[in-house]
């Protein structure tokens, strides 16, 4: 594996992004947000050189006509993290999706308000990211988007654990489930990007279900609030890239 795969899984497959106090600070706002990224730390640097960043627009496609994700998902979400950017579930080994042939993990999965990627210049109140990684440390991002309407059950269990406090952790009374969160319609759309978050990694496939799914206003407004501030990077060119779909 390469190095630069090894940092990549340790960043964001131990605790999904850094988390606040260890290594560089980095916010959303001010002085460590999204526009400063790149001069925080030569590490970062692909946030301001990067040309094939994340989120993005997703104002055109191309008809692919794109093979089905192959799910085999289990209740795996098992404890969960406040570090200060999102908050996260981490994920029992066994989750898998096949994609292009290769079987990628599910790790964790993650949240924020409002959504990151846009469809057709609409944001969304919260999106989620089910994190995978293959054997070879390649990773791919499920992007779920969520709208205001009916409480959404498979965020019950976690919500009711979140914890408030920036570097605090729960365990879950029962395992969450990563398949729940995903819409019944699995159409979706693809493109290569990055981590949205820092050191933004390039080389992620992203694929971003077409359909939300639903959350009431209080699961939002909760989520909001443990967060104390928007957790989205802005939407990056799409530079040379194309989404298929």
């Amino acid at each position: 594996m390469k190095r630069t795969a090894i940092a990549t899984l340790t960043l964001i497959l131990g605790t999904g992004v850094a988390c606040a106090g260890e290594g560089p600070h980095w916010g959303y706002s001010g002085a460590h947000g999204p526009e400063h990224w790149g001069e925080i730390d030569p590490h970062f640097n692909a946030c301001k050189t990067g040309k094939a960043q994340t989120p993005i627009d997703i104002a055109s496609r191309i008809d692919a006509d794109l093979p089905r994700i192959g799910f085999h998902y289990k209740p795996g979400g098992h404890d969960e993290v406040n570090n200060g950017h999102t908050i996260q579930v981490d994920y029992d080994t066994g989750s898998t999706i096949t994609l292009d042939g290769r079987e990628f993990t599910l790790k964790q999965f993650h949240f924020h308000t409002p959504s990151e990627n846009h469809i057709d210049g609409h944001a969304f109140p919260m999106e989620a990211h089910l994190v995978h990684a293959d054997a070879e440390g390649h990773l791919a991002v499920i992007a779920v988007m969520f709208e205001e309407g009916p409480e959404n059950l498979a965020l019950a269990t976690p919500w009711a654990a979140m914890p408030r406090a920036q570097g605090h952790t729960a365990h879950l009374a029962s395992k969450a489930s990563a398949e729940a969160l995903l819409p019944a319609d699995r159409a979706y759309y693809r493109f290569d990007g990055s981590l949205t978050t820092p050191p933004c990694t390039e080389g992620v496939t992203w694929l971003v279900m077409k359909h939300p799914v639903s959350a009431s206003h209080g699961q939002l407004v909760k989520f909001a609030r443990a967060m104390g501030h928007p957790n989205n990077r802005p939407i990056q060119p799409l530079n040379a890239r194309v989404v298929l779909e």
